[in-house]
């Protein structure tokens, strides 16, 4: 009799140790954007090619970021330039009025997107040289916007441009937001806990 109840005893105790780790599992699944789950085989070759091409120029785009801090650090210019920002918008929308094949509000919102995690990197570098460097010091290697930075945007803007437009016909494919979600993942830079990244990909996920 003892046997028997010692048996139920340790079927219990299992139950109970499976449970709670299932439940630990779940609370430490990533956040929205990363956890869809996809089925890679429904993702065709060409389609990761487009995909992955979008990607890695929305990440050399945000790689520019950092030297863009370092810029409004030594010139002490404000993150947020709502002027420059809607001009950029103007063009774009114009630029892929002219390609064809794209959704101007798609775009607009593709690259106020790309603004805003740039926004998060610049700031949350400002932040950390606040605390750790006198306000008086200044980046020998900053770049000058107009000379250095722009000229290397204006050459990834078309580019994104023609990539989105590659890819806006398969968002809604089945599989693709989750493939697009997964792959970021190691294709974009994910500062600030991976705000950056969900920030960046948030128009195509919607």
């Amino acid at each position: 009799m003892l046997n028997v109840y010692y048996s139920r005893y340790l079927r219990g105790a299992s139950g109970l140790v499976l449970v709670l780790l299932v439940g630990a599992c779940q609370n430490l699944a990533p956040g929205p954007v990363d956890q869809l789950a996809f089925n890679d085989s429904v993702i065709a070759p060409s389609t990761r090619k487009k995909i992955n091409n979008l990607l890695n120029l929305m990440d050399q785009r945000l790689n520019v970021a950092q030297r863009v801090a370092k810029s409004k650090w030594n010139s002490g210019a404000s993150v947020n330039d709502p002027k420059r920002e809607l001009q950029i918008l103007d063009s774009v929308a114009a630029q892929a009025d002219a390609l064809g094949g794209l959704n101007p509000a798609l775009v607009r919102h593709f690259f106020q997107d790309q603004f805003d995690a740039g926004k998060i990197i610049q700031n949350d570098l400002l932040s950390e040289w606040r605390k750790s460097i006198p306000t008086e010091y200044k980046f020998d290697d900053a770049p000058d916007l107009a000379r250095d930075i722009r000229p290397i945007l204006d050459k990834l803007t078309p580019a994104l441009i023609a990539a989105l437009r590659d890819v806006q016909p398969i968002l809604a494919d089945p599989g693709v937001h989750g493939y697009v979600s997964q792959t970021a993942i190691t294709l974009i830079r994910g500062d600030v806990n991976g705000a950056v990244r969900r920030q960046a990909l948030r128009g195509l996920m919607e």
